[in-house]
């Protein structure tokens, strides 16, 4: 498969870590230290998950003379949906006009990036499809506690989008090589470390430290199967994407991978943690440098738990 272009949305509303210290007595020292986070995005009043999905498919659609009705297949992420019933996928469907191909819209938590383009990869495998949309995007504000001291000021807001085809287009193309995704949800706490019941509170993080040990394990693990499968090494690796989860998490990441700080990729300085958009955002905002040849692995893990990685060639 082949990444043929890459765009992303951010909202424009910057929340500084001013905003808990005023809130709950949180110091910006304080949240540096244990997130890496200075400042994140909010969505306006007018925007959801919809909306922000909807601007960065038309950003695509900006890089490529592909044209929608060439489209055949529509994969919507999320874990925080404007609606439940007519679901992402189908927003973008309704937008771009194409009718009646196979649209679908997925959640495995802050995985779902890997997750869907596995759901391209066996479309593709199945011939049902060789032109794709996927689209992730997360409205974090919308259901997130900022009250909570634990995790109330982790969360931003954005999305992304990916034009991937099942033959290349371009030579400016990005190859997928291998995806290799799971779930973990006999490990640990994996089905409370993180929890999103809109009936009851916003996101929670009860079990943190579970979360944290566990995504520490499975992101070198499983970004080290995919270099494995073409006979790869951490030294072939240009630049690693992790989710933009927690810095501390990510530094523990490369340091058992023995990896460059330099090769790390990271968003979520400026933009919090936004679940299952931030490697795609960070892979968008970062394009432009990767050179020829250039192998870069995507590795997430997300709540309940799911984990996965994708070996990309520039």
């Amino acid at each position: 498969m082949y990444i043929h272009a890459v765009s992303h949305y951010i909202p424009s509303e910057v929340v500084g870590n001013e905003h808990f210290t005023k809130l709950n007595g949180l110091s910006s020292d304080w949240i540096i230290e244990r997130t890496g986070i200075r400042e994140r995005r909010k969505a306006a009043p007018d925007e959801n998950t919809n909306t922000m999905a909807l601007e960065a498919v038309r950003r695509l659609f900006e890089q490529t003379t592909i044209v929608p009705s060439q489209i055949d297949l529509i994969v919507g992420a999320t874990y925080t949906p404007y609606d439940t019933i007519v679901t992402l996928a189908h927003v973008v469907q309704h937008n771009l006009g194409v009718a009646d191909i196979p649209v679908i819209s997925i959640s495995t938590a802050c995985s779902s990036l890997i997750n869907a383009i596995e759901v391209v990869e066996g479309y593709f495998a199945m011939n049902k499809a060789s032109l794709a949309v996927v689209v992730v995007s997360e409205h974090n504000t919308a259901y997130n506690n900022e009250s909570d001291t634990v995790s109330g000021h982790l969360w931003g807001d954005g999305a992304a989008a990916l034009l991937i085809s099942k033959e290349r287009i371009s030579e400016d193309d990005m190859t997928i090589h291998t995806i290799i995704t799971g779930g973990a949800a006999t490990s640990g706490k994996a089905t409370t470390g993180v929890m999103l019941k809109p009936l009851e509170k916003g996101v929670i993080m009860p079990h943190g430290r579970d979360v944290f040990i566990h995504a520490c394990q499975y992101m070198p693990k499983v970004s080290l199967q995919v270099l494995e499968k073409h006979n790869l090494t951490i030294d072939d690796v240009a630049y690693l994407i992790p989710h933009q989860a927690n810095l501390r998490i990510r530094l523990n990441v490369i340091n058992t991978l023995k990896l460059s700080e330099s090769k790390l990729l990271s968003n979520i300085q400026k933009l919090g943690n936004t679940g299952c958009s931030g490697c795609a955002i960070a892979l968008s905002e970062n394009r432009s440098m990767f050179k020829k040849g250039e192998n870069i692995v995507l590795t997430v893990f997300g709540g309940g738990y799911s984990f996965g990685a994708m070996l990309v060639e520039a």
